[in-house]
């Protein structure tokens, strides 16, 4: 019988059916402790704005059939690369 090796991925959802179906304990000897994290997560920013900043920019992003939380992420990625680095 051949020993099936750890599964090589970044998607979690296949992380998660292949963990499904194999047992941890089966793969001792391929483990490696890690001190960072395996998934960088993305950071949350409260943005205010006033009642008819909210309004427009609501306005806009349903015009454009996206998020208004969408909409304003793509306005700052934008800008970010737009802006010359330091």
């Amino acid at each position: 019988m051949t020993r099936q090796k750890l599964l090589q991925t970044d998607s979690i959802q296949e992380l998660a059916d292949f963990w499904d179906t194999h047992d941890l304990t089966d793969f001792d000897d391929e483990l490696e402790e890690v001190s960072e994290p395996v998934f960088a997560r993305p950071t949350t920013v409260t943005v205010r704005l006033e009642p008819d900043e909210s309004r427009i920019v609501k306005e806009l992003a349903r015009s454009r059939g996206i998020s208004h939380a969408q909409l304003i992420t793509q306005w700052i990625v934008e800008r970010i690369h737009a802006s010359p680095r330091p």
